[in-house]
C-alpha cells in the first residue's frame, strides 16, 4: 500500500507532541485519581479515533477497517498487560504517586520494541509465508495457558531486572521518581528503574502474542505500527481508569483467548489461500472487526450480569 510521506510525518508529529504534552502533564508525582484517568483515556480514544477517520478518507475503505480491527484487537490484548502491571506494582510495592512515570517510559519502550518486532515479523512473513502456520501456533497455545489459568511471570526473575541487577548496583529504598541516586561516590540505581526494566521484560512476553495476532490483520507496517503505537499510548490511563476494578472482568480472559483461537484461525486461512490454494477462503476484515467487537462486548456484559461468586 502506497502510504504518503506526510501521513507518517503526521503520525510521528502526533505521538511526540502527545507524549510532551502527558509528561508535562505529570511532572509532578500524584496519585491519578479516576476522573483524571478518564479525561486521559477519552483523550488517547480519541486521537486513535481521529487518525483512523484520517486512515479511512487517506487510503480507503480496507485500510481504514484494518487499521480499526488492529488498534481494537491491541487494546483488547493489552487488558492482559493491565494484569500483570497490577502484579508488578504490588510485587515491588511501588508508591502510587509514582506508577505513572513507570509506566510512561515503559510505553516509551514498548514503542520502539514493538516497532523492532513487527518489522521482523513483516520481514520473515514476505519471505516466509509458511511461518504464518507457526504464528497461529503460538496463538493457539496462549489460549490453551489462558484456560489453563497459568501464570509464568515472576517480575522479580524477569531477565531484564536480573540484568540490570548485575550490570549495577541497585539501593532499597526509592528516592521520589529519581532512577539514580549518588551514593558514597558511586551511581547507584533505585527500585524505580527495577520496575521499569520489570514493565518493559513483561511487554517483551506480550509481543509474542501481540505480534502475530497483528500480523493476521494486515500485512502493511504503516496499519500495523500505527494501531500498535496508538493502543500502547493509552495503556496507562486505561490502567489507572481501571485499577481496582480489573478483577470484576472475569469473563475478560475468556473471551481474549476466544479472540486468539479466531486470530489464529485466521492466520491458518490466510496462509493456506496463498501457500495451497486461491480457493481457501480468507476471512474478510470486516467479519474480523465484527468478531472482536461481539465477544469483547459479550465478555464485559457477562461479567457485569454475573459477577464473580466470593464464597
Amino acid at each position: 500500500m502506497d502510504v504518503p510521506y506526510w501521513l507518517w510525518v503526521a503520525f510521528a508529529v502526533t505521538v511526540l507532541v502527545s507524549l510532551a504534552v502527558d509528561l508535562l502533564a505529570h511532572r509532578e508525582a500524584h496519585v491519578i485519581g479516576f476522573r483524571e484517568a478518564a479525561l486521559w483515556s477519552g483523550v488517547w480514544i480519541g486521537l486513535a479515533v481521529l487518525f483512523g477517520a484520517v486512515v479511512f478518507l487517506v487510503l480507503g475503505v480496507t485500510p481504514g477497517v484494518e487499521y480499526t480491527t488492529a488498534w481494537l484487537l491491541e487494546k483488547s490484548l493489552s487488558v492482559d498487560n493491565l494484569f500483570v502491571f497490577a502484579l508488578i506494582f504490588a510485587y515491588f510495592k511501588v508508591p502510587r504517586a509514582y506508577q505513572h512515570r513507570v509506566l510512561f517510559f515503559g510505553v516509551m519502550g514498548a514503542l520502539v520494541f514493538r516497532g523492532v518486532f513487527l518489522a521482523a515479523g513483516l520481514a520473515v512473513v514476505s519471505r516466509f509465508t509458511a511461518v504464518l502456520y507457526g504464528f497461529a501456533a503460538v496463538l493457539f497455545y496462549s489460549t490453551y495457558k489462558i484456560f489453563r489459568e497459568e501464570e509464568e511471570f515472576d517480575p522479580g526473575r524477569s531477565f531484564a531486572v536480573r540484568l540490570l541487577r548485575k550490570v549495577m548496583p541497585v539501593r532499597e529504598d526509592y528516592a521520589g521518581m529519581r532512577f539514580f541516586v549518588r551514593e558514597a561516590g558511586r551511581r547507584v540505581a533505585t527500585p524505580l528503574l527495577v520496575v521499569v526494566a520489570a514493565i518493559e521484560a513483561a511487554d517483551l512476553i506480550f509481543a509474542v502474542d501481540s505480534v502475530p495476532a497483528v500480523l493476521a490483520v494486515s500485512d502493511d507496517p504503516f496499519i500495523v505500527y500505527t494501531s500498535n503505537a496508538f493502543a500502547i499510548l493509552g495503556l496507562r490511563a486505561l490502567y489507572f481508569l481501571l485499577a481496582g476494578l480489573l478483577d470484576r472482568f472475569h469473563y475478560l480472559g475468556v473471551g481474549l483467548a476466544l479472540i486468539l483461537s479466531f486470530i489464529g484461525v485466521k492466520l491458518i486461512l490466510q496462509a493456506s489461500h496463498k501457500l495451497i490454494s486461491a480457493d481457501i477462503p480468507e476471512v474478510p476484515s470486516l467479519v474480523g472487526l465484527a468478531v472482536i467487537v461481539v465477544v469483547l462486548t459479550v465478555s464485559v456484559v457477562l461479567s457485569v450480569v454475573r459477577p464473580r461468586s466470593t464464597d
